[in-house]
């Protein structure tokens, strides 16, 4: 091995541990959180809450850490949000109450945007597009969960040994991915000199924020507070405005409106939103329920559930990733991703016809998708936010994508199970409901298929020079 792909090894190995550590704390707590309620001596409900709280300041700070990276140094953002996350993790697992365990939460919180950072380090590194698009695909399909072992381990430990041993395993996790980056990672600047926007931070955070509390409160259906709701849509319109005025006043802001009218921008954020909103609940929420359903579904218990749809999905995506992001440069990331979108809506729509009724079938339309969306469209995606970033502001479109990811996850939850409860209230025995959901979820991904047709060729990151289309739209 040469003295450069060591270096680029060494790199890609730290990315992908700081990417992992993140992840455990995104997907090791999810079969936990009854065992922590019993542990702290509250309810579900309240305890579900810090995952909210988790989930929403990874979204906020994903907007604005990526540009701070620019600036100050991505090895050393790295860092910094390794070590928060370390506090985080250490202070959960301390937490003999609920507000230290939100405490802990909100404070690994601060490493949403690892992904697009350790992408944005691994592109400045990497100039040969195969190679650095095998090392998006590793990387990425980290978020689809970790092989699909984190969240059986999670289970496990609970079971075996209570919550707080899920929280020093991320804390051990975090240590060796604070020790590789710190050897290994590299401290990329292309916009040092530059002032950090934090005028315009503070509105745009806002907005997000205020857009992710009120989908989240929407979730709730039927005991959603809709004036609250509507409260929070008022604050995230009115700061969306704040934000985008202040962004033509300012020298040097965090995001030019001219960069925002880019169709680079705006499509590739449109993609984004609606298939999350197509993708994420069908398997998280409405494939995991119905295995579960006694009446209508199959009556699977959860840990059973996990091992059998919900690992094999994440598995598969870990391994057709690296494949997606190696011959995205060659066939072109669109082409790739398009692949990957009329996969998904085909799997989806043999999941809501052959798979409500069929456990057999429900297993393969699951592993479809698993290859369809978490191997293909969600590495291609997150690429895309890369190398369509504005030379300039690289670390734009990585961040507002990373809350593009967030928020149509939210939406998702929202919808589908909406669709899945009306429809299924007819039926309460049949599988009405759940087919509904999935079929809302097709039309939500066969929209983002029409949407990438307007994304525009990041002909710098691919290898053929004999397509036709632009390589840049304004």
């Amino acid at each position: 091995m040469t003295a450069t792909r060591r270096g680029t090894a060494t790199l890609v190995a730290a990315v992908l541990a700081a990417c992992v550590a993140f992840q455990l704390n995104a997907s090791m707590l999810s079969p936990a959180l009854v065992t922590m309620a019993r542990e702290l001596g509250t309810d579900d409900a309240t305890v579900g809450l810090s995952q909210t709280m988790f989930f929403t300041l990874a979204a906020m700070f994903s907007l604005f850490l990526p540009r701070l990276s620019d600036i100050v140094g991505r090895r050393r953002t790295l860092l910094v949000m390794l070590a928060v996350m370390l506090v985080g993790s250490i202070v959960a697992a301390l937490a003999v109450s609920v507000e230290m365990l939100f405490a802990g939460r909100i404070l690994q919180g601060v490493t949403g945007p690892v992904v697009p950072i350790g992408l944005l380090m691994l592109r400045s590194e990497i100039a040969d597009p195969r190679r650095y698009g095998a090392a998006l695909g590793l990387i990425t399909a980290v978020n689809g969960g970790v092989a699909g072992v984190d969240a059986l381990l999670g289970g496990w430990l609970a079971t075996a040994h209570g919550f707080r041993a899920i929280f020093w395993v991320i804390a051990a996790t975090t240590v060796v991915a604070l020790v590789l980056v710190a050897v290994w990672g590299v401290d990329s600047r292309p916009s040092a000199g530059t002032r950090m926007d934090w005028r315009g931070v503070v509105p745009l955070v806002v907005s997000v924020g205020a857009l992710l509390l009120a989908f989240d409160e929407a979730g709730g259906l039927a005991d959603a507070r809709w004036a609250l709701v509507a409260v929070y849509g008022l604050v995230a319109a009115t700061s969306f405005v704040m934000f985008w005025r202040l962004q033509d006043r300012t020298e040097q802001p965090l995001i030019a409106t001219a960069d925002l009218r880019r169709r680079a921008t705006w499509a590739t954020l449109g993609t984004t939103l609606l298939t999350m909103t197509g993708v994420f609940a069908v398997v998280n929420g409405l494939v995991a329920s119905l295995a579960q359903n006694t009446d209508a579904g199959f009556g699977l218990p959860a840990d059973l559930t996990a091992l059998v749809l919900l690992a094999p999905y994440a598995l598969v995506g870990w391994v057709v990733g690296p494949f997606a992001g190696r011959i995205a440069p060659v066939l072109g990331y669109r082409t790739v991703l398009r692949i990957g979108l009329a996969g998904s809506v085909a799997a989806t729509l043999f999941m809501a016809f052959a798979g409500v009724r069929s456990f057999p079938m429900l297993v393969v339309a699951t592993l479809l998708l698993g290859v369809t969306y978490a191997g293909i469209a969600n590495i291609v995606l997150n690429g895309l936010g890369v190398v369509l970033s504005p030379a300039g502001n690289p670390g734009m479109l990585p961040g507002l994508n990373a809350g593009a990811f967030n928020l149509g996850a939210g939406i998702s939850f929202v919808i589908l199970p909406a669709v899945q409860v009306a429809v299924g209230a007819a039926d309460q025995a049949g599988t009405a409901g759940y087919s509904a959901g999935m079929l809302v979820g097709a039309v939500c991904t066969a929209c983002a298929l029409a949407m990438s047709l307007l994304i525009p060729r990041p002909a710098a990151a691919e290898t053929a020079d004999d397509r036709t289309a632009p390589a840049v739209s304004r």
